[in-house]
């Protein structure tokens, strides 16, 4: 089978979004995880605000959709106003 310089540079591409999306995704869920995990407010307003940039930056890059963004912060919202 012949294997086009194209498609050896697709793959190599693929690797790298692949391996990068993985780590992304990690971050933005350990994040949202040690937002829930907290139970003290000024702890969970901290991990609050890093968490909702960290989801914010991966909607506007394409990692996630919008609605998906708006979940995960309603939901982390949720949590910090039932420690308040």
């Amino acid at each position: 089978m012949d294997r086009h310089p194209q498609q050896i540079k697709r793959e190599r591409q693929d690797k790298k979004r692949r391996t990068k999306n993985i780590a992304e995704m990690s971050r933005l869920r350990s994040a949202v995880n040690n937002v829930l995990k907290t139970s003290t407010t000024d702890d969970a307003q901290k991990l609050y605000a890093q968490a909702v940039s960290i989801i914010d930056k991966a909607a506007s890059n394409g990692l996630i959709k919008k609605n998906t963004a708006a979940r995960r912060k309603s939901r982390i919202t949720r949590h910090l106003n039932s420690l308040a």
